[in-house]
Formats: structure tokens, C-alpha cells, sequence
């Protein structure tokens, strides 16, 4: 209904035409201009306004008041700089043509995306997930007649185990947990140094669930025979031909284990990083703190940790303020 209004505007007609003959535009592209078009026109001018619009008067604050209005329609950011652009190459047609003085989209700046907020597990969904490799080894270990094998199963169970206790503990890239040694473990300590972005090492702490679970499945693995044999600078995590575990196998294992927690297979293990971050932050952790633990370079890049607390309070505030 609203574009056989806009094409009836002499500029706008004349700007389809131009699309057509000169662009070879498609015509999905120029229906697109024509929405684009009519918004602005409606909201510049009103409901009611009938062509011949007054393109000349269109300044830069019309410009920056109809990006206004469509951000607080909730319109996406991608839809608001299609906009932008559909209105700004219109302006530069009519300056061509001397239809109008200045293109009062010109000088807009496109808004930029935002950031995505990192995906968070609760404490209850990171326990129902570290608990997951042993439900699944006591359903594997009683169909497995032979004791080879369930040697293996019982030493992967461990493994794994160790393997998401380590990640969330420690709150370290998947990548610094596949290039773990053992000489890089002190158990006393509680600690582990690990090798992260740059060759930058630092320390992770281990808390005391972490620290069983990887004694457990390193004993485990010392009853292993053939390619298991354990050494200083022997790899914490091995898989089935006793070389070190890749970031790939990981990532497969763990979504075995979301799925069996009933939780979205598509987490990465990066999820327990985000986790282990906020947690810290929610339970009353100083920012610089967790920055270090993370080895982030810069404090601005474990701010957005911040942001997910802060809506997990506003998340909070809304369900139970009844004044919200």
C-alpha cells in the first residue's frame, strides 16, 4: 500500500529509475529502497503527507531523529544501517541530480554492533555438567565384559571429569588445558602453570574438587598398560593411543556431556571460562583479580564479565521486585 505512495514522488521516481537503468538493480533491492523511503517520509512528514515531499528541507537533525526513532523501535543494528545506507545513497542521487544542496546523511555515523554477551551456565547447570562423565561411565562400565576395556572407560570417566573440573576451576583456554604437563601441576600448592596467548605464563589456582579429580585420573591412568607411561613432562590428559588430548576432542567430549545434562550441545568449552569468570564476580571478586586469573592483557576485555552480572541482576530485579 505504502509504495505506490513513495514511487509516486517525482525524485523517488526518478531514483528507481535510475536503480534500474544505471545499477541494474534487482528488484527485491529497489522494494527494500522503497520501504526505507516510506518510513522516513512518514515519520518525517507524517501519515498522511502525499507526494511531492519536500526533500530540500531534510537537514541533519531530521536525519539523526529518524535513526532515533528507528533504534527505539527496537529495531537491530543491521536493519538501522540498511536504512542509513538506503537513505544516504538516495541524498547523494538527488545532490547528483541537484535536487537538493547537501546530503543530510552524510555525516551519520552507522551504529555500531554490540558485543554479544558471553553464554553463562548456572551453578546448578555447571554441576549437573561436571557430574555428567561418571552417570555416563556407570551405564558404559555395566555393559563392558572385558576388563581391558574397562580399565580404559574407567580411566576416560576420570579423565574427563578432571578435564571439565579443571576448566572451571581454573577458568584457563581450552587450548593452555591440551598443553598442560604434569610437571606443570603442583598438588600441594594447589596450583598449575599454564602457557597462555603469546607464550605468556601464569599461574591458575586449583580448588579442591579439581584437585581429586586430576589425582584420580592420574592414577587411573598409571594402571593403563602399553602407551600410558607416565613422565615429568608427560601430557595431564591422553586419549586412546596415549598421546596428548587435542582441543578438538575436547570440544567433542564435552558436548557428549552437555547433551547427556541436558544442555545446549552447542557450548563450547570456552562456556566454563565465561562461567568460572562471572561466578567470581557475582560471589564479590575484584575485577583486577579476575583479570589476572584469566590473563587477559587488559582490564577492558574482562569488563564485559560485568555486563552479564549486571543483567543477571536486572534478570533477578524483574522477577522478584514487585514494583519492577
Amino acid at each position: 500500500m505504502n509504495k505506490p505512495i513513495i514511487k509516486d514522488d517525482p525524485c523517488v521516481g526518478d531514483y528507481v529509475h535510475y536503480l534500474e537503468s544505471e545499477r541494474n538493480a534487482s528488484g527485491h533491492t529497489i522494494s527494500s529502497y522503497l520501504v526505507d523511503l516510506g518510513q522516513f517520509a512518514r515519520t518525517q512528514w507524517g501519515a498522511e503527507a502525499k507526494p511531492p515531499y519536500a526533500w530540500p528541507d531534510v537537514d541533519k537533525f531530521s536525519a539523526r531523529k529518524f535513526i532515533v526513532h528507528c533504534q527505539k523501535e527496537a529495531a537491530v543494528v543491521t536493519t538501522v544501517n540498511r536504512k542509513l545506507s538506503s537513505l544516504r545513497s538516495f541524498f547523494k542521487f538527488l545532490n547528483r541530480e541537484e535536487h537538493v544542496t547537501q546530503n543530510p546523511f552524510a555525516g551519520i555515523i552507522s551504529p555500531k554492533r554490540g558485543k554479544p554477551l558471553p553464554k553463562v551456565l548456572t551453578l546448578q547447570e555447571v554441576t549437573r555438567l561436571l557430574e555428567a562423565p561418571q552417570q555416563v561411565a556407570v551405564e558404559t562400565l555395566a555393559g563392558e565384559p572385558d576388563a581391558v576395556k574397562r580399565l580404559w572407560l574407567d580411566y576416560a570417566a576420570s579423565r574427563d571429569t578432571a578435564i571439565l573440573e579443571v576448566l572451571y576451576s581454573t577458568g584457563m583456554r581450552v587450548s593452555e588445558l591440551a598443553g598442560m604437563n604434569e610437571s606443570d601441576i603442583d598438588m600441594l600448592a594447589s596450583v598449575v602453570k599454564v602457557r597462555g596467548k603469546g607464550k605468556k605464563e601464569r599461574l591458575c589456582l586449583l580448588g579442591k574438587p579439581a584437585v581429586r579429580a586430576v589425582q584420580s585420573s592420574l592414577e587411573k591412568r598409571s594402571a593403563l598398560a602399553g602407551p600410558f607411561k607416565r613422565a615429568g613432562a608427560a601430557p595431564v590428559f591422553v586419549g586412546h593411543t596415549g598421546g596428548r588430548l587435542t582441543t578438538r576432542s575436547v570440544e567433542r567430549l564435552m558436548k557428549r556431556y552437555l547433551i547427556r545434562a541436558n544442555l545446549d550441545p552447542r557450548m563450547s568449552p570456552h562456556a566454563l571460562r565465561h562461567s568460572f569468570a562471572t561466578h567470581l564476580l557475582d560471589a564479590g571478586a575484584d575485577l583486577r583479580s579476575v583479570q589476572e586469573l584469566l590473563g587477559h592483557a587488559s582490564l577492558s576485555t574482562t569488563q564485559i564479565y560485568t555486563h552479564v552480572t549486571v543483567e543477571r541482576l536486572k534478570q533477578v530485579y524483574n522477577e522478584a521486585h514487585p514494583r519492577a
